[in-house]
């Protein structure tokens, strides 16, 4: 026995002298979200880092009782503490103020008086979810003369919209937002613009009669962004980070996505560098970084991909901006391009968490583009705020035609953003306007409840011309009196990719109404999208007016030799079956 306790000493002081304790814990947000990815330096250990996992925790063994750790997470403050390493510790980092606003800046438009908070996101009996929008309404010219809204590529609506009609089904309300479907088509007026001279924006106006409330006017805001000489386009950097999980193993998923990108590889040059991460049962970088000239190379992963496993969506995420961080040029056109069905079901997986994950990685000046696919459980809510935190835009691939207009026709405007964190102010003059609404730009329920929110800026791509439309009430002030001047100003602001030198430009908006049909056509066609999207979304402002009024308006204004604009009619027509199903159609 006496033995036996001697024994027990020895081990012991041994255990204690030269053993090992188990530091363990787990690290939160100061908003309670679990952090993953956040670097641990342990001072025993030295150089060595270790990192949090897909939940936050963590677990490192150490010779020390206490030791000191510290913890770094973009967009968060360090953590250096001495700590006891034989208890379970939770951890708490505090977020940078900078990275808080960009948390709230989530306006897509800003007017007073919108409404009120309810349910944030929506989801149909198909499993889809999208963003619960609130309708903007007018708004007194007196009470509030200043709006605004952000300026994006964003085009993923129009794709929706048309995959439900060919698809014989109802769109989703929430699934129409006119905004993007007016970014869809370039709608360019004839002659306004010289893209090759200017190398700022430029502006053009236009207020015509409203088709479908006689006391109203229409004011179309047309702004054109820089275009970059195709001889001086930037090398790029870019991370395929592909979804390849056993949701994905629809024909309009990854067999899409790989048609795809080998339509994207075809326009690589020897400067550009490729990487792939893939994603399903599992995190795996299927290739490293690549010159486009290796494209046989480049083909041989992407069609080797196949779907099988689980969404391990955050880990991914890290991983590929991990390759893009470690290939990472101020001079490229540096980018991780996601390409989902947006179901995420391991590691981070609600909506706030995901966003935080991608506002701390956007301060590295890597831009997210996220390419959605698939009908049915279509995460359309989160690609939508992934791309928006993640300074970058959003397209939704129904077809392979959408994807080869997204990635080889529109190449530089979806790849190469000339402008950033954009957004334009307008400031109606009270005494020529009564009251306005913005047609299109709805903001997300749960975000209007929040008073602190401010407009959150968008990515803006090479030569891509965006329309606005307002419908506003004339004053009782003689229009003899008001013609040619000045009715509203407009006030952008972005900043420019690489240098973050901060860019405003001031353009008049003169009231000279004209007559809808004896404007540009691109104006006809634009009132003929704005009044299909809000008959889809059951607006009250439509009056009555009907799908048979978007065709008259359209038929007006299409041009015969532009595809999109075609199938638009196309779309039309069909949406009118479904719709009004028991109508007599005239031959």
């Amino acid at each position: 026995m006496k033995l036996f306790f001697t024994l027990f000493i020895v081990v012991f002081t041994f255990q204690f002298s030269f053993g090992q304790y188990y530091l363990r814990g787990q690290v939160f947000s100061d908003k309670g979200q679990t952090l993953s990815g956040v670097k641990i330096y342990l001072k025993s250990k030295g150089p060595i880092d270790f990192a949090t996992g897909d939940d936050g925790s963590f677990g490192i063994p150490t010779p020390k009782l206490v030791d000191t750790i510290t913890l770094m997470l973009d967009g968060y403050e360090t953590y250096n503490a001495p700590i006891p390493t034989k208890d379970f510790q939770k951890l708490t980092l505090k977020m940078r103020q900078g990275t808080a606003m960009e948390m709230q800046n989530r306006l897509v438009s800003f007017t007073k008086n919108l409404g009120v908070a309810k349910e944030a996101i929506i989801e149909t009996g198909m499993g889809e979810t999208y963003n619960n929008l609130y309708e903007n309404n007018f708004v007194s010219a007196k009470d509030n003369p200043e709006t605004g809204f952000a300026l994006n590529i964003d085009r993923a609506s129009y794709s929706h919209v048309r995959r439900f009609i060919y698809n014989k089904f109802n769109v989703p309300t929430e699934a129409v937002r006119i905004e993007q479907m007016l970014n869809y088509f370039s709608l360019q007026p004839s002659a306004t613009f010289d893209q090759q001279v200017s190398k700022r924006f430029t502006s053009n106006s236009v207020i015509t009669n409203c088709p479908w409330e006689n006391a109203d006017q229409l004011l179309f805001v047309n702004l054109q962004a820089p275009k970059l000489n195709l001889d001086s386009v930037p090398p790029s950097n870019l991370v395929f980070l592909i979804d390849v999980s056993g949701s994905m193993d629809q024909a309009n998923r990854l067999p899409l996505l790989q048609a795809a990108f080998r339509l994207l590889v075809n326009n690589l040059r020897e400067q550009d560098k490729i990487s792939i991460v893939t994603y399903g049962g599992g995190v795996r970088i299927a290739l490293n970084p690549t010159s486009g000239s290796e494209k046989k190379k480049i083909m041989e992963v992407i069609d080797a991909l196949t779907a099988n496993g689980d969404t391990p969506g955050s880990g991914a995420i890290r991983t590929a901006y991990f390759l893009a961080k470690s290939n990472f040029s101020k001079d490229f056109n540096n980018r991780v391009i996601l390409a989902t069905d947006g179901d995420f079901n391991v590691g981070q997986k609600n909506d706030d968490e995901l966003e935080n994950l991608i506002v701390s990685e956007r301060q590295t000046g890597i831009s997210l583009t996220c390419l959605g696919v698939g009908m049915g459980n279509f995460k359309d809510s989160k690609l939508e705020i992934l791309s928006k935190q993640g300074n970058g835009n959003y397209a939704y691939l129904d077809n392979v035609n959408e994807a080869e207009k997204v990635l080889v026709t529109e190449f530089t405007k979806t790849l190469y953003n000339v402008a950033e964190e954009a957004y334009v102010n307008i400031v109606f003059n009270p005494e020529y306007v009564s009251k306005y609404r913005l047609i299109g730009f709805d903001n997300p329920r749960d975000v209007m409840a929040d008073t602190s929110n401010r407009i959150q800026g968008g990515e803006v791509g090479s030569g891509h011309s965006m329309m606005a439309m307002f419908e506003f009430r004339p004053s009782n002030k003689n229009a003899v009196d008001i013609h040619n001047q000045n009715f509203a100003s407009l006030n952008l602001q972005y900043k420019l990719p690489k240098t973050r030198e901060l860019i405003k430009q001031s353009f008049g908006i003169p009231y000279a109404p004209k007559n809808l049909m004896n404007v540009d056509s691109v104006y006809r066609f634009a009132t003929s999208i704005a009044m299909f999207g809000s008959i889809l979304r059951g607006s009250k402002y439509m009056n009555g007016f009907g799908f048979e009024s978007v065709m008259q308006m359209a038929l007006s204004a299409v041009n015969p030799s532009n595809v999109s604009q075609k199938e638009f009619l196309d779309i039309v027509d069909k949406a009118d079956g479904i719709y009004n199903p028991r109508k007599k159609k005239k031959k």
